[in-house]
C-alpha cells in the first residue's frame, strides 16, 4: 500500500492562524491512507484547499481524473452549475456521508462520497472520496468523519482569527492621508499578531476581472496568502491586491508562486483558459513587518504596469528588476507628452518610433539595431534621419537620446 500526495502549491504555506496549509494536507493525506481512496478537500464556496492521491498499484488510474476532479485540481474550483448539482444531493445540510452517482453528461465518469466538514453544526467544507472496488465500509467511513471534526475545527479557528482580512488590507491601501493610513495598518497589525512581523511581498494583480468582491478568491486557496482584496484600478477597473508571507526576505517565491496562480484564475474568468487578456501582476521587494505596506503596494502596482508595457517582464514583474521603469512608473500619466517627441508618438509614424526605441535599447550600436528589426544599416540610418528632423533631437546628444528614451518607454504605460 503506497500513497503519492499531490500538492499544486507550497505545502507549508499560511493559510491564516487556523492552520497551515501542510496542516490540511496532511489530514487529507490521511483520510486517502485510512480510506484507501482519494480524498480531495474543498471549502463550502467549493474552492479547493488540498487533495491526496491514494495509489495501491503505482500508477495512478486514469479514470480518477474525470472533467470535474480535473477542473477542480487545475483551477482550484467548480463552476457554479457543477456546485450546484453537487448541493441538490442535500450536502449542505448532510451531517454523515452522502453517495453521489456517477453522471457523464454531468461530467461525473466515477461515483463520489461527500463527507461534510462541520464545526457546531455549520458546514464549513467537503471532502470528496473517489468510488474503488471495494469501497471503504462504514467502520472506515465513521473514522473518516472523526478526521473531517479536525478539518472543521481548523477552518472554524481560521475563519474566527481573521482569515479573511480584506477590509483591513482594503483601508490600508486606499488610505488617503498618512493618518489614516497609519490607523488602518495598526488595525491590521493587531488582526494578523505575530504574523505581521514576518517577512511578506505585496502583489498586484491588474486588471482583476471582476469588481465584485465575491468573486475574489478566498484567502485560504492562495499559498501563502495572509490577506487579499480588491481595490479600484485606474478610472474604471480594479486590481487584486495581495499580501503573502514569505519563508526570508531574500526567497519570493511564494509570492511569484501565488501571482502566476492569480494569473491563471484570472484568465479562468475571462473564459481564456490562461492569463487574462491584458493583465499582469506585479511583485513588491521583501519588507519585513507593515510600516511600509502602502509604500510596497506602490511598488507592486508599478511592476504589474510594467509587466502590461514591456512584455519581457511579464506575466510576472518584480519590483527589484524592472530597472527604469521604477522612475518611469512614479511620473505623472502625462510626462510622455513631450512636445518635441509628439509627432513621432502619431500612428502615422508608429514604425519610425520602434526604430528609434530599439536603437535606443541597443545602446546606439547600429549593426545590433538592424539585426533586431531586420533592415540593411542605410535603412536604419535613414529613419533614424527622420527621427531626427520630426523631433530635432540630436540622436549623438546624450540628453537628447535620454529624452527620447524615457517618454517612448513612458508611452507604454
Amino acid at each position: 500500500m503506497r500513497q503519492n500526495a499531490r500538492v499544486t502549491s507550497d505545502s507549508r504555506g499560511s493559510t491564516g492562524t487556523g492552520g497551515t496549509r501542510g496542516d490540511y494536507q496532511e489530514l487529507v493525506d490521511e483520510l486517502s491512507e485510512l480510506l484507501g481512496a482519494p480524498a480531495t478537500l474543498e471549502n463550502r464556496d467549493f474552492e479547493l484547499i488540498a487533495f491526496g492521491a491514494y495509489d495501491s498499484e503505482g500508477d495512478l488510474d486514469p479514470s480518477v481524473l474525470d472533467p470535474v476532479r480535473t477542473r477542480s485540481i487545475l483551477t482550484r474550483r467548480s463552476t457554479a452549475a457543477v456546485r450546484a448539482w453537487f448541493e441538490s444531493f442535500g450536502i449542505t445540510r448532510a451531517t454523515g456521508p452522502v453517495r453521489i452517482p456517477p453522471t457523464p453528461e454531468a461530467g461525473v465518469y466515477r461515483g463520489r462520497t461527500c463527507l461534510p466538514v462541520r464545526h457546531r453544526g455549520v458546514v464549513l467544507g467537503y471532502v470528496w472520496l473517489l468510488d474503488t472496488d471495494p469501497g471503504p465500509t462504514e467502520r472506515q467511513l465513521a473514522a473518516a468523519m472523526e478526521v473531517t471534526a479536525r478539518i472543521g475545527a481548523l477552518l472554524a479557528d481560521e475563519a474566527q482569527h481573521g482569515a479573511d482580512l480584506s477590509r483591513e488590507l482594503r483601508a490600508v491601501l486606499t488610505a488617503e492621508r498618512d493618518w489614516q493610513r497609519d490607523m488602518a495598518v495598526a488595525e491590521l497589525r493587531s488582526a494578523l499578531g505575530a504574523r505581521a512581523e514576518t517577512p511578506h511581498a505585496v502583489v498586484c494583480v491588474a486588471p482583476w476581472p471582476s469588481a465584485d468582491p465575491d468573486d475574489a478568491p478566498s484567502v485560504r486557496t492562495v499559498p501563502g496568502a495572509t490577506a487579499l482584496c480588491t481595490v479600484p484600478w485606474g478610472v474604471s477597473a480594479v486590481s487584486l491586491a495581495l499580501l503573502v508571507r514569505l519563508r526570508s526576505a531574500e526567497v519570493q517565491t511564494p509570492a511569484t508562486s501565488a501571482a502566476g496562480r492569480l494569473l491563471e484564475r484570472a484568465g479562468t474568468a475571462t473564459g481564456r483558459g490562461g492569463p487574462a487578456g491584458g493583465a499582469a501582476a506585479g511583485v513588491s521587494a521583501p519588507r519585513t513587518g507593515l510600516a511600509d505596506l502602502g509604500a510596497a503596494w506602490s511598488e507592486a502596482s508599478a511592476a504589474a504596469r510594467a509587466a502590461r508595457a514591456e512584455e519581457r517582464f511579464g506575466p510576472v514583474a518584480q519590483w527589484t528588476s524592472i530597472g527604469a521603469f521604477r522612475l518611469l512608473t512614479s511620473l505623472p500619466p502625462r510626462s510622455a507628452d513631450d512636445p518635441a517627441v509628439r509627432a513621432l508618438l502619431s500612428p502615422a509614424h508608429r514604425e519610425l518610433a520602434r526604430t528609434a526605441e530599439v536603437y535606443l535599447d541597443c545602446a546606439g550600436q547600429a549593426g545590433r539595431t538592424a539585426a533586431e528589426l531586420g533592415v540593411h544599416r542605410q535603412t536604419l540610418y535613414y529613419r533614424l534621419s527622420r527621427v531626427e528632423q520630426l523631433t530635432g533631437l540630436d540622436l549623438d546628444d546624450g540628453e537628447d537620446r535620454l529624452l527620447l528614451h524615457m517618454v517612448l518607454k513612458a508611452r507604454r504605460l
